[in-house]
């Protein structure tokens, strides 16, 4: 994991972990059904940076005869898990509060209490996020919108934080609505409102993330710009005649598998050729740092059957 990815992780669970304790204390004292979704939803978030920092250290193991390729997938595999913990203890909890409060509505005790609590989240909350947005701003590129960095990003840390610290800055604003104006019109049931629309922004920022991680897991290939920066390196070595057919995929956030076939020239030794593939993977490796697999097949170019 880079160190921008991991001082927002730490950033975060500090924040969130503050707010969560504080949001708690708050029900306790008010019995708000907004406060209380709101406060497991923050020791969810505590949770899954957690997760992601668990991740990150499996990732990190040694490749066995059994997994080859490492453990990089890892990291895919716990953000899809924060995805899941986000969807039912967060998202389904918020919903299940506020539908219960509906049916059995009661008033917020101490509005002065709940309505401090939420301001110093959203203060700790939108440290938390800007934190990620800074860091992410090292890896987004520049003509990239935030949309397209969380859709097309291969580390998950980020985007997932990104998604996380937005959906709970919104959930802390619509839970101090939903207070606010069960106060002003004494009817508690916009509290159970907000609790419910803090439910569906959970329950849609956790599909919109489990999506994202589950391509990665299936298996994405390298961006268009880094294959075209790979057969590049592959084409213009002076022993190769041509690219016939190339094939990427990340094996890991930072871990690039390469798989290409090459026409070399046909007049070389067999100790000539192997030579030649050597340098070619050290071009691209030059070329490409994340690539760290790559496997040349030397073939023959055929016309279309």
């Amino acid at each position: 994991m880079q160190d921008g990815s991991k001082k927002a992780i730490v950033a975060a669970f500090a924040a969130n972990l503050g707010i969560a304790v504080s949001k708690f204390v708050g029900f306790v004292i008010t019995g708000s059904t907004g406060m209380l979704a709101e406060a497991v939803h923050s020791f969810a978030d505590t949770g899954n940076q957690g997760l992601l920092m668990l991740g990150s250290k499996r990732s990190r193991r040694t490749a066995t005869a059994r997994h080859p390729f490492g453990y990089g997938q890892e990291r895919y595999f716990w953000a899809f898990v924060v995805a899941l913990v986000m969807f039912s203890i967060g998202g389904m909890f918020a919903i299940y509060e506020g539908v219960s409060k509906l049916r059995h509505p009661h008033e917020t005790e101490n509005l002065a209490v709940a309505v401090g609590i939420l301001l110093v989240a959203i203060v700790l909350e939108s440290y938390s996020l800007l934190t990620a947005v800074r860091e992410a701003r090292h890896e987004k590129p520049p003509h990239w919108s935030w949309w397209k960095f969380i859709r097309r990003a291969k580390t998950p840390e980020l985007p997932a934080l990104l998604l996380e610290d937005t959906a709970a800055e919104i959930g802390l604003f619509l839970a101090l609505a939903g207070v606010g104006l069960s106060s002003i019109t004494g009817n508690p049931r916009w509290d159970a409102a907000g609790s419910l629309a803090i439910g569906g922004l959970l329950v849609v920022v956790a599909i919109v993330l489990g999506i994202e991680m589950k391509a990665l897991l299936v298996g994405e290939a390298a961006s268009p710009a880094q294959e075209d920066a790979i057969a590049e390196a592959m084409a213009s070595h002076h022993r190769v005649n041509q690219l016939i057919h190339l094939r990427t995929l990340h094996i890991g956030p930072d871990e690039l598998l390469v798989a290409a076939k090459l026409e070399f020239d046909q007049t070389m030794t067999m100790a000539q050729l192997a030579d030649a593939i050597d340098a070619v993977e050290v071009d691209v490796r030059r070329t490409v740092p994340i690539a760290t697999v790559i496997y040349i097949e030397p073939d023959i170019q055929r016309p279309p059957e």
